[in-house]
């Protein structure tokens, strides 16, 4: 029996888990580690025992179900995340995952016992909304940060990783990495509008741009915005907003995939007839090429510097991520395109402008990653969408890419 994706099982369970941390909109908010976030790794991880998986939950948090092969060797494994950031949809993430599960529901179906295991993962906290780094439980996995380190790291009510892994229940025993697959796979939305623009169903990822989050914290004098002449003021404000228009620029200017975000931003005392005293924003800077991002990191640097000094304002940074771009396994990425074309579904090569898990496996075995297309390019958006039939096509290339890379 010839193995296929139970699209409509696949769709009920993207529902299901949406239904958790659901908010107005259709959309979903499962901060990492939360009350929400536990009630869906409950909800996944019972899916999981359910088609017969050997659960395990590692020492960050990580969820990895293990489908046994014919031999005891190093499984093909798959995965994504569950969590979301605060008016997330309900594809980033979640898709990848239960199309894993929709996977060993196939070959449970079919009576296929594959050479080498499967694996199906979530990993803990990728968004980074609610701690930092982002990707941190595949980071941690792929032994690119220690689990003191990930332990220590606070939200802004000061709650750590640490005490909330515990808290929920998922500090597990097993030590993260020990399962090193043969390779890794990641199904994921692309969260922008390329493959939705040139309607094209098969994203064939061959990259993941670098990626750098700092947070400036910027401290002058506050004083009356009536009374308190412009040449007078160490205007923290000023400063934070001269960085905002700079960095939309700075992208403008340098083209390519550069990209530029001030996405968080918080004045104090934040009264409208007050010059604010303090600033804390961030500044997010992507790009494919490493050289040209470290170019953007400096020119962002040089700038802050520049009005710092004319305000006379007093400057601290703090790096919250900083991850180099990352070039998947040429050989997997081959067979994505091959095993979409097979289905003569239409295949479109190209980088991603998130980061996923994926990256981080990267460093551990070969790995590639399949987008579907995301209407109008909507991603952490609560209209997020994505077509059922191109959400089950996705699953129909992972399917046999899976099966052939198990069987070899």
């Amino acid at each position: 029996m010839i193995p296929a994706i139970d699209g409509a099982s696949l769709l009920r369970a993207l529902d299901e888990l949406a239904r958790i941390g659901a908010i107005e909109g259709g959309g979903c908010a499962r901060l990492a580690l939360s009350d929400e976030d536990k009630a869906g790794r409950d909800l996944v991880t019972g899916w999981m025992k359910a088609l017969g998986l050997e659960v395990r939950v590692d020492a960050i948090g990580n969820v990895i179900g293990l489908r046994a092969g014919r031999e005891n060797v190093s499984p093909i494994m798959t995965g994504s995340h569950i969590d979301t950031v605060r008016t997330g949809g309900r594809y980033d993430g979640n898709y990848g995952v239960l199309a894993g599960l929709e996977v060993v529901r196939a070959l449970n179906a079919s009576g296929i016992t594959t050479r080498r295991p499967i694996a199906v993962a979530f990993f803990t906290n990728e968004e980074g909304a609610r701690f930092q780094p982002d990707m941190m439980g595949s980071l941690v996995y792929a032994g690119g940060l220690g689990l003191n380190e990930a332990y220590a790291a606070a939200d802004r009510g000061g709650v750590s990783v640490g005490d909330e892994l515990r808290r929920i229940g998922y500090l597990g025993l097993a030590k993260p990495g020990a399962l090193r697959p043969h390779a890794f796979l990641e199904l994921h939305i692309e969260q922008g509008p390329i493959l939705d623009e040139e309607k094209v169903r098969i994203g064939v990822v061959e990259s993941v741009q670098g990626i750098s989050w700092t947070e400036y914290t910027v401290t002058g004098v506050s004083n009356h915005a009536g009374t308190t002449p412009m040449r007078l003021r160490r205007d923290a404000g000023y400063l934070a907003a001269s960085v905002t228009l700079f960095a939309r620029k700075l992208a403008l200017d340098m083209g390519g995939h550069q990209v530029a975000t001030v996405g968080s931003l918080s004045l104090r005392p934040n009264l409208i007839n007050v010059v604010p005293n303090r600033a804390i924003f961030t500044v997010d800077l992507r790009n494919t090429d490493e050289a040209k991002l470290k170019n953007a990191e400096a020119r962002v640097a040089a700038h802050i510097a520049e009005i710092a000094r004319e305000e006379r304002l007093d400057v601290e940074a703090k790096v919250l991520a900083r991850f180099e771009p990352v070039i998947f396994d040429a050989g997997l990425v081959d067979r994505v395109e091959h095993h979409a074309r097979a289905l003569t579904l239409g295949t479109r090569r190209m980088p991603s402008g998130a980061g996923h898990d994926a990256q981080m496996m990267q460093r551990l075995c070969p790995t590639a990653m399949i987008f579907v297309p995301s209407v109008a390019g909507l991603s952490h958006n609560v209209k997020e969408h994505t077509e059922p039939a191109d959400l089950v096509a996705g699953a129909e290339v992972l399917l046999n890419l899976m099966l052939e890379l198990a069987e070899r």
